[in-house]
């Protein structure tokens, strides 16, 4: 066990966060599961929560939408918060170094959090996967573990965790997802050249990636195998359900019985996940409360991104 700044220490590869006895202190064991097509759900605007889960903010890229998350995180507090994986594009960065003031301003946003109290969760995930040489020690008061089960108001015990590990692409042939990351980006840059046309027009933000994968069949199954193979583990070991990032899909529902939840992606869709003081599981949509991010977003960066400025229009 390592015991760091004052930070708990870790017991293998996967921490246990018992959040049971601390933020509000309510339990209601008897409360009713979430319905299975909850995915539609979303909470009120920014404020105040038990916890919070964002990931793949792919921080060292141009698509990442550092500014509006930055907004986002200045607008709510949680007693955690959770990094789910992809905080940090090591695959891009390898390729083209790219990082924006921005970036910096959203690191150093993250440190402040966790110097005042809320405790940050960090889990690698394959774009950042250097990070996983650090498992079981924190920096700057953020603890970095390989995976973690969140416990809810009510005792629903959740798997954390980022996902790749479960992506047969990444971890059987790492040469295809690469290429696939190549092409992804490449729609990112052509969908910002979309986006700057439509702000001009007036027409909300639209995503090129979000609708091929809709439309495509092979990944819509890759998408439905995923979220089954990483139900089935959290069942596997007895728990409730999980939570996970990685495929840039916010969605919450049941599978089998057992809780799935993906918080999304700070790239196009903009969502994270959130617990409420209740213990409610909902998704955080951007758009929902774009005008008042709007407020908080830096006019530079919106003349400087149209695609940005079209997101902050919402629907």
């Amino acid at each position: 066990m390592k015991d760091v700044n004052g930070m708990p220490g870790f017991v293998a590869r996967s921490r246990e966060v018992d959040t049971k006895a601390q933020g509000t202190g309510r339990r209601d064991s008897g409360r009713p599961a979430l319905p299975a097509a909850s995915e539609d759900r979303v909470s009120t605007p920014p404020g105040r929560y038990r916890a919070l889960f964002i990931s793949d903010t792919h921080l060292g890229t141009p698509g990442c939408q550092a500014e509006v998350l930055l907004a986002f995180l200045r607008r709510t507090e949680s007693d955690y918060l959770y990094l789910v994986g992809d905080i940090v594009d090591g695959w891009q960065l390898k390729r083209r170094w790219y990082w924006h003031q921005s970036h910096n301003d959203l690191i150093q946003k993250v440190l402040r959090k966790a110097r005042k109290g809320t405790q940050v969760i960090y889990i690698p995930g394959n774009h950042d996967e250097a990070a996983r040489h650090f498992v079981g020690v924190a920096f700057g008061g953020i603890a970095i573990v390989e995976e973690a089960v969140h416990v809810t108001v009510d005792g629903r015990r959740l798997l954390v965790t980022h996902g790749d590990l479960f992506d047969g692409v990444v971890q059987c042939a790492k040469w295809i997802a690469l290429l696939g990351d190549v092409l992804y980006t490449f729609t990112l840059k052509l969908n910002q050249h979309i986006n700057a046309v439509r702000a001009r027009l007036g027409m909300r933000y639209w995503s090129l990636s979000q609708f091929l994968k809709h439309k495509v069949k092979n990944a819509v199954s890759y998408i439905t195998a995923f979220e089954a193979a990483v139900a089935h583990e959290a069942k596997r070991r007895g728990l409730d359900g999980v939570v996970c990032g990685h495929i840039h899909k916010a969605e919450i529902r049941e599978i089998d019985g057992t809780l799935y939840c993906n918080d999304g992606d700070w790239v196009e869709s903009l969502t994270a996940l959130a617990e409420t003081l209740e213990g409610e599981l909902v998704i955080l949509r951007a758009q929902d409360f774009m005008a008042e991010l709007a407020m908080a977003a830096s006019p530079g960066i919106r003349a400087e991104r149209p695609d940005v400025e079209a997101a902050l229009a919402g629907p």
